[in-house]
């Protein structure tokens, strides 16, 4: 087994890339570096925008560095980050801004003057004009033009960021002898897109108004699948260690490109999975499934803050239709899907669809929605188990259906998801169940009409792969199980189960429970021509 080296690289999960510590994709590769350098050229100001740790501060640092070696710019890169911390404190947050700039040029350009004169300016501009004063001084003395690029700026709220982007928006007209030729804004969401609500005149401003002298938006977008074979290849290159196609094609699988999904699914696989760091052994398909498994058991700080979102009301609005499987949905709005999009919960394709951003995301979701409720479940695995070691489905059913027969009411009022309450409360339910030794995988969006359940459970003899389709009833009871058995059949053949369910919550008000609940079987005919049997649940 091949030792660990001093200097080894590895995949980076925390902070900005450094390609002499990390396997990496070169920075300035991952947007359109002509467009860009365009835009410097015609001296616009512009946003780039991308979910968290999708590799945003590393490519501004790496386009600083691009600019200042070639010669023909001053490039200086700040992060407005720590002025948060002062809210609508605009005097604290632009002492905090100063200092940050100062501190910038100084370590990064040679250059003292801002840090010498911040308080100056501060105590003789005040602090809604200091930004604005600091900069047209240091551009009237710079021998180059400035190109500026912030980074975090949405981590500023209320009059803090409309002070900021009026400075920007004033000054623009002067540059570039007395203003920065080029400001870039980076962070989330597009400026455009800001709702800011201001202390003083306790009103909204939008962050397109505030700051109309925006040229161009652009998104960091994740990476492509030859770009993620690319960086897994770096390792392979390094250690000798290859990772099986079946790895990779489950590594794309799982994460669509995320950048930080990819790294840490690799870093989880190769460098803390006792099997992933004997590099005599090849990364193969299972590791990754158990790398995954891994980080969402631990609760990773990337997929906790992303969960944390689900909280906010504009979220659940985009996110419940989708958990629900609704055909229609008359509640979308434009500015709360983009907004998710922005936060990089899900995608959308062409023609407008939209769906959850990757299966990892498409398991958190739920995981993190029932939470609290799996640990309120006194259920123990044991119950459950068949004398060959199989999981007993049938009676975790039978026991989940007089569960939510006597229970699902003050259940589901727990949940903020209250629409995709049935869902999610008997997710919980196998959860908890399913954590003492295998794992659940789901399928679910809108449009489906469905949510789709492969419980995967090794045992003695082999895997049990078993299937549980979870449909709300939308028309007669015999149309909705006509058309679930259908498509149960369909998913259990592409999943290779041995065993299918079919769920149906009637959610029909006032009806009596004696007419909701009822248990069957059916023999359907599967394509190879054997019986598969599905067990038909009502409740």
């Amino acid at each position: 087994m091949r030792q660990y080296l001093l200097g080894m690289r590895f995949f980076n999960t925390a902070g900005p890339v450094r390609c002499v510590d990390h396997y990496c994709l070169p920075p300035l590769s991952r947007f359109n570096l002509p467009e860009i350098m365009g835009l410097i050229v015609q001296k616009k100001y512009f946003v780039l925008h991308a979910p968290r740790q999708t590799g945003k501060t590393s490519c501004l640092l790496a386009l600083k560095d691009h600019l200042n070696r070639e010669g023909r710019y001053q490039a200086l890169y700040a992060n407005f980050e720590a002025a948060q911390g002062a809210r609508e404190d605009v005097g604290g947050a632009m002492q905090a801004i100063l200092c940050v700039l100062g501190s910038q040029a100084r370590d990064c350009l040679g250059d003292p003057f801002l840090k010498d004169s911040a308080g100056e300016i501060l105590a003789q501009a005040g602090p809604f004009g200091a930004l604005g004063e600091a900069l047209a001084r240091w551009s009237a003395k710079s021998p180059k033009p400035i190109v500026l690029l912030v980074d975090e700026i949405d981590s500023l709220i209320g009059d803090t960021l409309i002070s900021v982007l009026r400075q920007l928006r004033a000054g623009y007209a002067n540059r570039p002898s007395r203003f920065p030729s080029t400001v870039v804004l980076c962070g989330v969401r597009d400026v455009r897109d800001y709702r800011i609500h201001t202390d003083q005149g306790k009103t909204v401003i939008t962050g397109g108004s505030a700051f109309n002298i925006k040229a161009e938006s652009l998104r960091l977008g994740n990476f492509s699948r030859e770009q993620v074979e690319s960086l897994y290849g770096q390792h392979t290159e390094e250690t000798g260690q290859p990772f099986e196609p079946a790895a990779l094609q489950k590594a794309w699988a799982l994460t669509a490109g995320q950048p930080w999904l990819v790294n840490a699914l690799a870093y989880e696989a190769c460098f803390r999975m006792a099997e992933g760091r004997d590099r005599s052994r090849p990364v193969t398909c299972d590791m990754m499934v158990q790398a995954k498994e891994n980080l969402i058991a631990r609760r990773e700080t990337h997929l906790d803050q992303l969960a944390d979102k689900l909280r906010e009301e504009r979220v659940r609005r985009v996110i419940e239709p989708l958990l629900v499987g609704d055909r229609f949905e008359m509640k979308l709005f434009s500015d709360d899907i983009d907004y998710v999009l922005d936060l990089g919960l899900i995608s959308q394709d062409r023609t407008g669809a939209i769906v959850i951003a990757n299966q990892i995301y498409q398991e958190i979701i739920p995981r993190q929605l029932t939470w609290d409720s799996q640990a309120g479940m006194s259920l123990q695995a044991a119950w459950y188990i068949l004398p060959d070691g199989r999981l007993d489905l049938s009676k975790l059913l039978e026991a989940f259906q007089q569960f939510f027969r006597e229970h699902s009411e003050s259940w589901i009022e727990r949940f903020d998801y209250r629409e995709a309450g049935p869902q999610l409360l008997l997710q919980a339910f196998l959860q908890r169940i399913v954590n003492g030794g295998g794992r659940v995988e789901r399928e679910y969006g809108l449009g489906r009409g469905r949510t789709d359940i492969l419980v995967v459970w090794p045992y003695p003899g082999g895997v049990q792969r078993a299937v549980i389709e979870l449909k709300v009833l939308s028309k007669s009871r015999a149309g909705t199980v006509r058309e679930g058995l259908d498509q149960v059949r369909g998913y259990a053949d592409r999943c290779g189960a041995d065993e299918a369910h079919l769920v149906i919550f009637d959610r029909t008000p006032k009806k009596p429970w004696s007419r909701k609940i009822f248990r069957k079987i059916e023999a359907l005919a599967c394509p190879e021509g054997r019986l598969q049997t599905v067990g038909i649940w009502g409740m």
